[in-house]
């Protein structure tokens, strides 16, 4: 059960702002590209 109702969900999802990738060169930057979630089965494009 959320406790948080509608119009604060709306305001969090509007200021919302992905972080910068944390590797951006290299063999991890790389990686990061290509490797997809472990929930779908982390497989490497």
């Amino acid at each position: 059960d959320l406790l948080v109702d509608e119009a604060e969900l709306a305001k969090r999802a509007a200021a919302f702002a992905p972080l910068p990738p944390r590797y951006t060169r290299g063999v991890l930057a790389k990686y990061t590209k290509l490797v997809g979630s472990a929930s779908k089965g982390a497989v490497c494009d």
